[in-house]
Order: structure tokens, then C-alpha cells, then sequence
């Protein structure tokens, strides 16, 4: 299997995904703007949001793909599908009943989680509601993320790439064509999250069924595998939940502050979640099998090899690309989310938000391919005790940043804690020694360096010519952004291709 051609393929799928983010935040924009249904919408999917991010692709898939990996390599096809029975049928189960109680218990989880909406009955009350429609989603893509999981592991990995894109086509349909036949409009938001859960679960059911792996879902709690699995799961959820209590405690301060911090912070998020994702997530899923197969075979030295190839992928992009969203955080806003009600003021406060959030982005893609380094050999503890440490340091920001900053100092604080857990990260893995970078690191950082501090400066240059990112038509600024940002590729792989850097370096072929 080619690495670099799977990650261009997860990417490439991910990069349509993200751009049906954007259009499905503008879309938002443009019907609500930034005020009491968007804060609402926005406090009320982030719950069970990260609930997927800890259950389903954060501690499940860390757990679960090692476990997968070991039986598809010295077990039968019957074993493996009689597995995949007993494993769907008692995560199933746990995510039956954890929906359940989240419907159940909505106007507690929205007091606990933003109690600065207690104070305005209709936000609250609008923010409950739309809690008990978003919160099965966490059933519906758990389940999915289960089948990508084992569609990853087989080496099928355009399927679940694409399947993101499935929830973001919902909510466009129901923010765009749908809202005026909801009471209040905003409630299509909710429908939509919903909608677009069901859709991303049985789209990839049939691919699983030509695999000869369609579950069929059978408890089995005393299963040496799955209380295996359950093991791995205890402290890889304290190690995920991290992360994302860090964001619950952010969307709790800023709900204390003036109506559409929420908002604001989520469509910085948006645009972090672009790079994030196209390049982040997608070394992340097509490192874990091969990293999980490597320690099965004890291959010390390929496993070190691999991870510095995804250490060296992540600062040829993530650097760059830190730089982008600083740079050109104006054009970016302006040309995404400025229309309808969406505000000048309202593009200022998200471009505060998203310079302080981008100071992270190397850190936060670093975690995606250092954390698997860990996940791979069976240790879920040390990024949990990493992610304690960097929890509490966010949260001490918080109270430093907070009342100069405001939103962007919880922006800012979150960035800072990704950089100091990148680097707690990749400390302990060169320790414990099962990471020992191949030479000619210092002589590859000046090359992308100063590769992109001249694409910084030629996009800067360029987008402040241009100007009108807030007054153009939505067409002239898509197209006089595009031009912006290919000049800065441009000028950014020209500068690397002079210094001597090409791309049959980062060629990797792994064993399937």
C-alpha cells in the first residue's frame, strides 16, 4: 500500500467535506447570523459532538483498531466477523443508553454546560429543545465511526473519508430550504444534525456488507476481546475527554460573555478544522493500522521511520498553513461568512478568534500523529496524564486571558495548550524510545521556514492590493481568494522545490 497516495485519497475526501463545511457555516451565516439560534444550535450540538470525538473516533477507534488489526492478521474471517457481532451489539447497547439519559436530562446538561443562557428564557429554552433532537446523533455516528473503523483496517479508506460529507449536505438543506416551515426556524438546524447522523450510518453499511463484515449485533460483556477492548477504552477516554471538557469549560466561559462569543469562536473553529482535518485527521487514520501492525511484528525500526514520514507531512503543510489563516484571516471571513446577517462587527470578533486559535495548529495536527504513537503499543496512559497536565495549564490561561481578551483568549489558551501538548508528546516518545528522528531535521525546518514566511509575505502583499474582502460580490472574493491562495502554494512549493525538496521524499510503501 502507498501511504502517500492513501493520505492524498483520505485528504482529498476530507478537503470536499471541509469545503461542505464552509458552505453549510455560511449557509448558518446567512440565515441566522451570529445571535440567540446560532448560540443555541451551536451550545446545543457541541455536547453531543464531542461525545463522538471521545466515544467514537477519539477512545472507541484508539481501543478497537489494535484489537481488529491482531485478528485480521492471525485469526480467521469467522472470528473477526464474530467479533465485530459482539463488539456492535454492547457499544450499541452503551450508546442506547447514553442518549437516552442525554434527552432526558437537557435542561441540566444546558445549565451545566452553559449557564450563562439561564439568564435569557427563550435561548435556554430553544437550546433544550434542540438538544433532544442533536443528541441521538452520538448513537447514530458512533455506529458509523464503528463501521469506518473497520473499513480503515481493511484499507478502504475513501468510504468513511467521505462520509463527513453526508451531515454537512443535511444541514445545508435544512438551513437554505427547510427553516421556514420550523417553529422557530432554527430548530431545522436540529432536524439536520439528525438527519445527516442516520444518512452517515447506513451510507456505509453496504461497503461493510461486501467485505463480508455486516454486524450482527449480539451482547457479550464477559467476550475476552471485548472486555479487552473495554479495558483499553477506561483510560483512552480520560485521555480524549481532556480535550473536550477543555472545550466545555471554554463554551461555559463564553457563555458568560456578551451573545455571539459562541458563535464567533465556532466559525474560527470552522476554518481551524479546514487544515486540521484535510491533514491532521487523515494521518491519523491511516497511521494507527500500520503503526498497530508494525508493534504486532515488533518492528521497532519502521515504526520510529513511520512516524518521523507523518512528523515530517505535518510541518510541510501545518506551518504554512498556520501562517495562511493569520495572514489572510480577513479575505477568509470575509469572503465565507459575510453576507446576510453576519456583521462587520461580527467578521472582526471571529478574525480575533481565529489568529489566537491558529497559533495552535501545529501542535493540534502534531497530536493527531504523535498520539497514535502511543495508542498503537497498548499506551493509553501517558497522553492521558499529558492531557491532565494540559488541562489544568488551559484552564489557567483562561483566567489570565479572559478579561483582556475575551473570547480570543479562550481561543488563545486552547491553542497554546495544543503546542504544550504536542511537545509533552513527542518528549515522551523519544524517551520511552520508540521515536528517534532520521537525520536532517534542523536543514528541513530552515527549508520550510523560509519557504513560508515568502508565501506570508506574498499573500499579504496580494490580499491587501486586492482589499473589498467584506464589500465585492460573493463570486469576485471567492475568485480573488482562490488567486490569493494559489500564489501562496505557489510561491510556497516554488521556494521548497529551489532548496532541494521533492516529493518522491516523502514516497512510503507499507505491506497491506
Amino acid at each position: 500500500m502507498n501511504l502517500l497516495k492513501a493520505l492524498t485519497t483520505v485528504s482529498g475526501m476530507t478537503l470536499v467535506s471541509r469545503i461542505l463545511g464552509f458552505a453549510r457555516e455560511a449557509f448558518i451565516s446567512h440565515a441566522f447570523g451570529a445571535g440567540i439560534a446560532t448560540d443555541a444550535f451551536y451550545t446545543a450540538f457541541k455536547l453531543p459532538n464531542l461525545l463522538r470525538r471521545v466515544f467514537a473516533e477519539g477512545a472507541f477507534s484508539q481501543a478497537f483498531v489494535p484489537v481488529l488489526a491482531d485478528y485480521k492478521a492471525n485469526r480467521s474471517h469467522d472470528e473477526v466477523r464474530g467479533l465485530l457481532d459482539r463488539v456492535t451489539g454492547t457499544l450499541a447497547l452503551a450508546l442506547a443508553i447514553i442518549t437516552l439519559l442525554g434527552m432526558l436530562a437537557a435542561p441540566a446538561v444546558i445549565y451545566v454546560t452553559a449557564p450563562g443562557f439561564y439568564k435569557d428564557a427563550d435561548k435556554f429554552t430553544m437550546a433544550c429543545d434542540m438538544l433532544r433532537v442533536t443528541f441521538p446523533y452520538i448513537l447514530f455516528i458512533s455506529l458509523s465511526s464503528l463501521a469506518g473503523s473497520i473499513l480503515n483496517t481493511y484499507n478502504r479508506f475513501s468510504i468513511p473519508a467521505f462520509t463527513p460529507t453526508l451531515l454537512n449536505i443535511s444541514l445545508i438543506i435544512f438551513a437554505a430550504w427547510l427553516a421556514p416551515y420550523f417553529n422557530p426556524p432554527g430548530m431545522a438546524l436540529a432536524w439536520g444534525v439528525f438527519v445527516g447522523g442516520v444518512a452517515q450510518l447506513f451510507f456505509q453499511l453496504p461497503h461493510l456488507r461486501q467485505l463480508g463484515l455486516f454486524p450482527r449485533p449480539t451482547l457479550a460483556l464477559r467476550d475476552e476481546a471485548v472486555r479487552r477492548i473495554l479495558k483499553k477504552m477506561g483510560p483512552a477516554i480520560l485521555g480524549v475527554s481532556v480535550a473536550q471538557v477543555s472545550l466545555i469549560i471554554n463554551t461555559m466561559f463564553a457563555s458568560l460573555l456578551p451573545t455571539g462569543s459562541i458563535s464567533w469562536m465556532n466559525f474560527a473553529d470552522r476554518l481551524m478544522e479546514f487544515p486540521t482535518g484535510v491533514l491532521g485527521v487523515a494521518l491519523g487514520t491511516i497511521l494507527l493500522p500500520s503503526l498497530s501492525r508494525h508493534h504486532a511484528n515488533a518492528n521497532t525500526t519502521e515504526y520510529s521511520k513511520l512516524l518521523d514520514w507523518g512528523l515530517r507531512l505535518c510541518l510541510l503543510l501545518a506551518l504554512p498553513a498556520t501562517a495562511a489563516l493569520a495572514v489572510l484571516s480577513e479575505p477568509l471571513i470575509g469572503t465565507l461568512f459575510v453576507h446576510g446577517k453576519f456583521t462587520a462587527h461580527d467578521m472582526l470578533m471571529t478574525q480575533r478568534a481565529l489568529i489566537a486559535y491558529a497559533v495552535g495548529l501545529l501542535g493540534l495536527i502534531s497530536i493527531k500523529i504523535l498520539a497514535p504513537g502511543f495508542y498503537a503499543r497498548g499506551d493509553t496512559r501517558t497522553p492521558v496524564k499529558i492531557g491532565m497536565i494540559t488541562l489544568g495549564l488551559t484552564q489557567l490561561m483562561n483566567l489570565v486571558f479572559i478579561e483582556p481578551l475575551q473570547h480570543a483568549g479562550l481561543a488563545l489558551s486552547i491553542g497554546l495548550a495544543s503546542c504544550i501538548n504536542a511537545w509533552l508528546l513527542l518528549h515522551k516518545s523519544r524517551k520511552q524510545g520508540f521515536y528517534q528522528p532520521q537525520p536532517g531535521w534542523y536543514r528541513y525546518l530552515g527549508q520550510i521556514c523560509l519557504a513560508t514566511i515568502l508565501m506570508s509575505a506574498a499573500c499579504a502583499y496580494a490580499a491587501q492590493a486586492i482589499g473589498g474582502w467584506t464589500s465585492a460580490p460573493t463570486l469576485l472574493r471567492a475568485s480573488q481568494l482562490l488567486l490569493v491562495v494559489l500564489l501562496g502554494a505557489g510561491v510556497y512549493f516554488a521556494t521548497l522545490f529551489t532548496l532541494g525538496v521533492r516529493p518522491h521524499h516523502f514516497a512510503r510503501r507499507e505491506a497491506h
